[in-house]
């Protein structure tokens, strides 16, 4: 079909660009197909070549990879690249990837196999709270202040949103105005990225055992007063990012059960409270007198519960009483 495809006048720019990434587009749609008839992806949705966003994926037969210049196929000269790290000696990309995201930019992934060596073992284990005044408490007692990135730019984003409004849909002047929103919403995100790798890897490094929470977020974005904010602090990304770094690195990572009641309970003699509003920043126990600030007191409480997890080999359960 793919053949035939490319002698219809109307798909007559199938011609200008090499056969494997077609060739791949298809692949990645009966993958795409068998997901969904298996129940376990949504229905594959039409992309359009006129969208700003896109991927052409190259295997082995599709480019050159020679002295440090890539060259793909029908193109006749190397890809001008701003490399953002060396690859390693000797490496021998099997896949090349070529990306454009809505602001315009354009990305090349090359993927190759590469052992990575384990870190040192320590002794260090750390608990970790997620928040949204600060974005990460630690059992140790230090927290790492949200930076809410995407407040800090709301009024530029707001501007674009509004200059787009005005636009006719499907003009030159429209898709601009695409674009310069997009770039506003990619430096957000880029912000954002570059302070969860830091972090994560900084954590990675000096731990042995990392204790999180299993935090539903979906469920928590229902909170129409507080979505906003909980989507800047992207907790999703940041424990993503930690797994792979922990499975990289040789790191234990345990996630606690996310009905553990971390907030309500009293990390120096286990005392659980009834109720714990928001409000309150401060947990005092009723019964030994205990006072901490209710995000270190919790990260306490996560860490108690991820090294009895570690040690145990199962599960924490919620108290009942």
């Amino acid at each position: 079909m793919l053949t035939a495809w490319k002698r219809r006048s109307d798909l007559a720019f199938l011609n200008e660009v090499s056969s494997v990434p077609l060739q791949q587009a298809l692949r990645h749609l009966q993958k795409a197909y068998t997901g969904f008839f298996d129940g376990r992806t949504a229905y594959s949705r039409f992309k359009q070549k006129r969208h700003l966003t896109g991927s052409a994926e190259y295997t082995k037969s599709g480019f050159t990879f020679r002295g440090g210049e890539l060259k793909l196929a029908k193109h006749d000269a190397p890809l001008a690249i701003r490399w953002s790290r060396e690859l390693p000696y000797g490496a021998d990309p099997s896949t090349v990837t070529v990306t454009r995201d809505a602001a315009g930019r354009w990305f090349v992934s090359l993927l190759v196999k590469q052992d990575i060596p384990t870190l040192p073992k320590r002794d260090n284990a750390i608990g970790i709270d997620a928040g949204l005044t600060a974005l990460l408490t630690m059992s140790t007692g230090e927290q790492i202040i949200n930076p809410r990135h995407e407040r800090r730019d709301r009024a530029r984003i707001k501007q674009r949103q509004q200059d787009l409004s005005r636009k006719q849909k499907g003009s030159t002047n429209y898709r601009k105005a695409q674009v310069r929103l997009a770039r506003t919403h990619a430096r957000v995100t880029d912000r954002r990225h570059d302070v969860l790798h830091k972090l994560t890897t900084r954590l990675v490094r000096e731990n042995q055992t990392i204790c999180v929470e299993d935090l539903h977020v979906r469920g928590m974005l229902g909170n129409h007063t507080l979505a906003r904010a909980i989507a800047d602090a992207s907790w999703s990304t940041f424990r993503r990012l930690l797994e792979y770094k922990a499975d990289w690195y040789g790191r234990e990572l345990v996630v606690i059960d996310r009905f553990f009641p971390s907030s309500r309970t009293c990390s120096a003699c286990g005392t659980l409270k009834s109720k714990m509003p928001l409000a309150a920043r401060t947990f005092t126990c009723p019964e030994c007198g205990h006072a901490e600030d209710r995000d270190v007191n919790a990260a306490k409480n996560i860490l108690a519960a991820g090294l009895a997890v570690a040690a145990c080999g199962d599960g924490v359960r919620p108290k009942r009483r």
